[in-house]
């Protein structure tokens, strides 16, 4: 099922929906006068895209921001201690996942009702079209299930990748002119503006800076430390004998800090990944920000194709600067993520990328 949702024919079908989303949010934020929580922001941004594109849900913003913060809460308490107090965060847990599975139903059921108007097969549609094809129909408690697994694997982890990507856009203007320079050449970019109708996936796939911009932000800043693995045979490894059927974590961040094939390991180098140097083509485990193996991240390419439209929409559409006087601290847990979020002014750009003030209503009137 989860081949089908991340096809290529469903990446291409999703990818109108993510610009419109992310066009709008950036509007949104170059409306604000104020200077923006990027994480936090792009919590938000990552919640909508996964409700409004990938499960294809048509909740009115209000709903949605209600519905964004119950999340929140089930998120910040989920992996809280099982002590079942009044007031434990375990016990917030539930509360917000009993309200959260609510919303989720009535939009499940909302969408049931309502076929009329679809330009695309969401997720939820491929899952719910796969129980029938296997002569199971799936019950609402596996729609709520499926719903909520989707949504988790789309949030935290791209909204940690998208403020890390703004800070390094940020802390590297000359990556962003190169950016730039590529949409340019490509016919992306012009006077400007996104040229109508060039942002296709294939288009998206032959932009080999991008894809190295995007590469050295999960190389630099993946935003999980690791993953768990059963062993399914006793091997041995530095003198230490492993046996069959325990539990072992590897880790990401250790891999990429330590692998032979990474030079400079802590600066952010894009150029890396070009064909000139091309170091993550040495070996099969030193580059893994998606996990390896069989149990690799089924959503990277989602996740990949997101990032590139946002770098994309930034480099095209945005002027942005930090609003502090330093960059702040990154902390590793739960994601990667800036103590303070990033704080960020934003401004709206006209088509000689010049500075331009528009007013909030308009900047909102996009809907997907």
């Amino acid at each position: 099922v989860f081949s089908k949702i991340f096809s290529h024919e469903a990446l291409e079908s999703y990818l109108p929906k993510i610009q419109l989303v992310i066009k709008d949010t950036l509007r949104a934020w170059s409306s604000n006068p104020e200077s923006i929580n990027v994480y936090h922001e792009t919590q938000k941004l990552t919640f909508r895209m996964a409700i409004r594109v990938l499960l294809g849900f048509r909740i009115p913003d209000e709903e949605l921001n209600r519905l964004f913060e119950v999340y929140q809460q089930f998120v910040e308490n989920v992996f809280s201690l099982p002590v079942d107090l009044p007031f434990s965060g375990y016990r917030r847990g539930i509360r917000a996942r009993e309200t959260l599975q609510k919303g989720l139903e009535k939009a499940i059921q909302e969408k049931l009702q309502n076929t009329q108007g679809k330009d695309y097969a969401d997720a939820l549609d491929i899952l719910i079209e796969s129980g029938k094809e296997h002569g199971k129909e799936l019950t609402m408690q596996e729609l709520k299930d499926g719903t909520l697994e989707l949504i988790f694997a789309a949030y935290a982890t791209t909204a940690s990748a998208s403020t890390s990507l703004i800070t390094q856009l940020l802390k590297h203007p000359r990556v962003l002119e190169k950016l730039r320079e590529e949409l340019r050449s490509k016919g992306i970019l012009h006077n400007g503006c996104i040229c109508e109708g060039s942002l296709r996936l294939d288009n998206i796939n032959s932009l080999h800076y991008l894809d190295c911009v995007i590469k050295e932000v999960l190389r630099l800043f993946t935003p999980i430390s690791g993953g768990y693995r059963t062993v399914l045979q006793t091997f041995e490894l530095d003198g230490f004998q492993i046996p069959k059927g325990w539990s072992v974590m590897y880790s990401i961040r250790d891999t990429h800090d330590t692998a032979p094939v990474f030079k400079d390991v802590d600066v952010f180098d894009p150029d890396r990944f070009g064909q000139g140097r091309s170091e993550d083509k040495d070996g099969r485990f030193h580059y893994l920000p998606f996990g390896g193996g069989v149990r690799t991240c089924l959503g990277k390419h989602l996740a990949k194709l997101f990032l590139k439209a946002l770098a994309i929409e930034l480099a095209s559409t945005s002027r942005f600067e930090l609003a502090t006087r330093t960059f702040p601290k990154i902390t590793l847990v739960p994601v990667v993520h800036p103590v303070d979020g990033l704080k960020v002014k934003f401004f709206g750009l006209d088509s000689n990328q010049n500075e331009i003030l528009t007013g909030t209503d308009a900047m909102l009137g996009a809907t997907v």
